[in-house]
């Protein structure tokens, strides 16, 4: 088997994971909560590697790729709570992008 998911099967991944337990996802408030909480976290790992406050010695070694894989996991149980395909919604976005957009940025083909 391929390592290569769909968000839909990652959705019933966490779903699965998360149906283990009697208290479920928690409500739609707290996870947004956590959501925040998550997007602080994965901000304060860019202002680490990129910015100009360093970690200090007493923090823990976290990394942007951890800290963005804890973030989309709030974010899928959150969609998850709302009967939210990520895919469906996802492809909304892109196509709003496609043709809303279309003209805001210059085109790597457009000559200067």
């Amino acid at each position: 088997m391929s390592n290569e998911y769909t968000l839909q099967h990652l959705q019933e991944k966490v779903d699965q994971y998360i149906g283990q337990y009697k208290e479920g996802y928690f409500p739609t408030f707290e996870l947004l909560a956590r959501m925040s909480e998550e997007l602080g976290e994965l901000s304060r790992e860019v202002q680490h590697v990129y910015g100009q406050k360093k970690k200090k010695q007493s923090e823990s070694d976290n990394s942007i790729e951890e800290e963005l894989g804890d973030l989309f996991f709030v974010l899928v149980c959150f969609a998850n709570a709302q009967g939210i395909r990520l895919d469906e919604a996802l492809l909304k976005v892109v196509k709003k992008f496609e043709t809303r957009d279309k003209d805001r940025w210059t085109r790597k083909d457009e000559q200067i």
